[in-house]
């Protein structure tokens, strides 16, 4: 779709590049190139509805190579997004703009589909409207499947450039894709009634319910035993999934605009500490190489956001044995929870506890900011065993980016037990935003200098 589409602006609606472009456009689009195979579909309310419900007319029309908004339906979902289509490319308004210009450019069309003699009466009607158009032939929509093989020989032998199949949606779609590539003229089009509104077998709405986008209401009308649940029911239903969906796109669009605000401010804020911090690094870094064997940086694997595993890096407070020497001292943990936490771990050195109760240890994390594995405030991140031994509530942290500080840091650190800092970061990811992240920011200065429950 992507390859033809290109041709036209589009508009994004229920996940699908539907064609903005006028009438003129539009024909003109399509009968370009004709030594190309295109296919066309026209999508209205009840389309859509059929597009929810039906695999297999999902897949059709993921094949089309022009997807054309027919009727006021599309036109409303379109502005409940703030979208608008140039024009209502419906078949029907289409249909004598396409059949004169393929008269002009000298190419012929097959009429395929509705009862037997309306696709004959459609094409004679054309005919009339586009002087000298070509009629490469005719033929009813009625068959077996063992007639589809006999069908597209006709249509092929005629040399038809254009193929008009009137068999009502999904199938007229569905036979489209599944034949596309057995037929041989340059573009395929689904049109539903039209042969029926240009034969004059069914009346079309006067021009006043055209004009107001009501022709659904004439055809109820006109036929309201066969259209009541059509449009009755189906036009309920098209309208409440299209303000789904638009509720849906503007709750995505706020929360995109969050996450840009919130990376923007992560940005800010590490730059300007890496700089009036470093001073500081520089001392830790040449403290932690003095007074214990070992690399200057601990780099350990931790969850991130909806569980991507990353590097963090702190400045190495342990002696280079601690990973091995983790397990035999699980059973000393101060906190309660799957979290560990000593208050005499006996892995970690001097310099690492003077620098974990001002929490310079975690200065380093401020390159996983700039990275953008972290971020200034979150969810502290998890080791991997950690989550291993989640219960399927707690999975629910992972849900935003991991932070430096957050409601935990100011709240006791590791004095506040597993439950409750679960709770806590559930709190801060349905409520973050940017003045959350600036009170966290102030508070965790307090916090550090307090030393509360750095160990």
């Amino acid at each position: 779709m992507e390859r033809q589409m290109a041709a036209f602006k589009t508009v994004s609606l229920f996940g699908l590049p539907i064609v903005s472009a006028s009438q003129r456009q539009a024909v003109a689009g399509m009968l370009s190139a004709p030594q190309e195979k295109r296919t066309a579909a026209f999508l209205n309310a009840h389309c859509m509805n059929t597009h929810k419900d039906d695999a297999s007319y999902r897949w059709a029309v993921s094949k089309a190579d022009y997807l054309l908004p027919d009727g006021s339906g599309m036109k409303l979902a379109a502005k409940l997004q703030n979208k608008s289509f140039e024009a209502n490319l419906n078949g029907t308004d289409l249909f004598v703009p396409l059949c004169r210009e393929a008269a002009r450019l000298g190419r012929s069309i097959f009429f395929f589909g509705s009862q037997d003699g309306v696709a004959n009466a459609a094409a004679n009607r054309a005919s009339e409207l586009a002087p000298g158009l070509k009629i490469a032939g005719t033929r009813h929509g009625f068959f077996a499947k063992d007639d589809e093989a006999g069908i597209i020989d006709a249509i092929n032998r005629s040399g038809a450039d254009i193929v008009l199949v009137a068999l009502g949606v999904p199938l007229q779609d569905v036979w489209i894709a599944r034949n596309r590539h057995k037929l041989d003229a340059g573009l395929v089009m689904g049109v539903g009634a039209q042969f029926d509104f240009f034969s004059g077998r069914v009346a079309r709405a006067p021009v006043i319910f055209r004009k107001a986008g009501c022709e659904w209401v004439w055809r109820l009308m006109m036929e309201p035993r066969r259209m009541a649940k059509r449009y009755l029911v189906g036009n309920f239903r098209f309208v409440f999934n299209a303000w789904r969906e638009a509720r849906a796109v503007r709750a995505g669009a706020t929360a995109t605009t969050a996450v840009r605000g919130k990376r923007l401010l992560d940005i800010a804020v590490a730059s300007s500490a890496l700089i009036m911090l470093s001073p500081l690094m520089a001392s830790t870094a040449l403290a932690v190489a003095a007074t214990s064997r070992g690399p200057v940086f601990f780099r350990q694997t931790r969850v991130g956001e909806n569980g991507k595993p990353f590097t963090m890096l702190k400045f190495r407070s342990m002696y280079r044995d601690a990973e091995a020497r983790r397990a035999a001292l699980l059973e000393t943990s101060d906190r309660e929870g799957i979290c560990f936490k000593s208050r005499t771990d006996p892995r970690i050195t001097p310099v690492g506890r003077i620098m974990r109760k001002l929490s310079i240890d975690e200065l380093p994390q401020i390159i996983n900011v700039l990275k953008g594995d972290m971020s200034i405030v979150g969810p502290r991140p998890a080791l991997p065993q950690e989550v291993a031994a989640y219960a399927p509530e707690a999975m629910s942290r992972l849900a935003a980016k991991p932070g430096i500080t957050g409601l935990w840091q100011v709240s006791g650190r590791a004095e506040i037990g597993f439950e409750r800092m679960l709770q806590m970061d559930n709190a801060y990811i349905r409520s973050r935003s940017i003045v959350l992240d600036l009170t966290i920011i102030a508070l965790t200065v307090r916090a550090v200098f307090s030393g509360r429950g750095a160990y």
